[in-house]
């Protein structure tokens, strides 16, 4: 497997200033163009045209048939959600900005080397926040039930920048323990080791540029920009300030831009703040629902392209099979790993494309559909289905779901 030069050494974080595009709404989001650029250049994972417009029509249908929206984030049962209406005088509200905020620097390498066994890494804490009954988590949403149970049943602050940015308020030993695994686990969350080391970094530059909060940080967002800035701009002052969100690599003599955490952050908090009527005003980006989010790409993880390969919108030929159903690790930055990323931002942004040509044929009155929105749809799809859940009819999939890729990473 060819490997090409990863620009961050983890978990040492390069402090070589980033290079943007211009600052305008208007711009094309670089993760776009890097997208395409990889995708032709590795030339491994490729696009089927018909799957694209077969899965297209299902995935619309889908959303449509169960009212999937930005606000179906809030009805996760471990999220934390801003209470409505919002506060006239603090719509951004600061603890679920530091949570989500948190959640996103950490989302990365929930695959398990112990993956569909009883003693793999998991978190036990309560069904949901109305909800006291014990239950085991895995994945990601081990990493959200650890945070809620140290807010809730241990006391610890363990969102508030100014804590977790302290050696001394927050020993590496007590986030060791937020993160402890289950009983009967013979695992622990993977990459402990960075996620320190980001904790750390994050917090500091939170602490010491923007009032130690999320929320800070978003307000000099838009101090800077008038209150008129774009889900793109956000997303590229949050790479250009803090290191650990910094997903690029060089290809071919060519940066990549991929951009997975910083993408999700802004999307996630788009989400959250999503009001219940269109008609509202977004208290983050006033000017539009839509369009603010629009210039976002699908966050290219190892999930969702999963599922784009089980909907046969993507193609895998046979000797990349073989590596995934060997669970051989793919290094980060492989010309393999990078192909697997780059085509599923490709793939997604054809059934972005294909779904608004629907939506045009329709005469719909239904918001265009983003990225954003058709990630959400998918990652939510694929763990149901990866659970039993759900059985996707309808089209012609590629039977049983091929494994995750491995990477460690933490990039996704």
């Amino acid at each position: 497997m060819t490997e090409v030069v990863r620009i961050a050494v983890e978990p040492l974080f390069s402090e070589k200033p980033a290079i943007w595009i211009e600052d305008d709404s208007e711009s094309t989001n670089p993760v776009v163009e890097s997208a395409e650029f990889a995708y032709q250049k590795t030339n491994i994972v490729h696009l089927n045209e018909i799957g694209v417009r077969m899965a297209a029509k299902h995935i619309h249908d889908k959303i449509r048939i169960e009212s999937y929206s930005p606000r179906t984030w809030r009805t996760h049962p471990l999220h934390i959600c801003p209470v409505e209406p919002y506060s006239p005088t603090e719509p951004l509200n600061k603890p679920v900005l530091d949570w989500i905020f948190l959640i996103s620097a950490l989302n990365f390498s929930f695959w398990s080397e112990l993956e569909g066994r009883p003693d793999r890494y998991g978190v036990l804490w309560q069904e949901s926040w109305v909800s006291s009954k014990p239950k085991l988590y895995t994945g990601y949403w081990s990493l959200v039930a650890s945070l809620n149970r140290a807010l809730q049943d241990d006391s610890i602050p363990i969102t508030d920048p100014n804590f977790y940015s302290s050696e001394t308020l927050c020993p590496d030993s007590l986030i060791e323990h937020v993160f402890r695994p289950a009983e009967g686990c013979n695992e622990t969350i993977p990459l402990l080791a960075q996620r320190i080391a980001i904790m750390r970094e994050v917090g500091f530059i939170l602490c010491h540029g923007f009032g130690g909060s999320f929320q800070g940080f978003l307000e000099e967002f838009q101090r800077q920009h008038n209150g008129q800035g774009t889900a793109l701009q956000l997303v590229q002052k949050v790479t250009e300030t803090f290191p650990s969100f910094r997903d690029e690599v060089y290809f071919e003599g060519r940066k990549v831009h991929l951009w997975k955490r910083a993408q999700i952050l802004v999307a996630e908090t788009w989400a959250a703040f999503y009001p219940a009527s269109p008609e509202a005003v977004h208290p983050l980006f006033p000017g539009s629902l839509g369009p603010a989010i629009h210039q976002l790409t699908m966050f290219a993880d190892y999930r969702v392209p999963q599922i784009l390969h089980h909907l046969q919108i993507l193609s895998y030929p046979p000797s990349l099979l073989q590596l995934l159903r060997a669970g051989t690790m793919l290094a980060p930055g492989s010309r393999e790993e990078l192909s697997l990323r780059a085509a599923s931002i490709v793939a997604v942004e054809r059934v972005r494309a294909e779904i608004l040509t629907l939506q045009a044929k329709e005469e719909s009155e239904e918001s265009a559909v983003s990225s954003v929105l058709i990630d959400f749809f998918l990652w939510d799809l694929a763990k149901r289905v990866e659970r039993g859940e759900e059985h996707i009819e309808g089209i012609k999939t590629t039977g049983n779901m091929v494994p995750t890729h491995r990477t460690r990473s933490i990039w996704y």
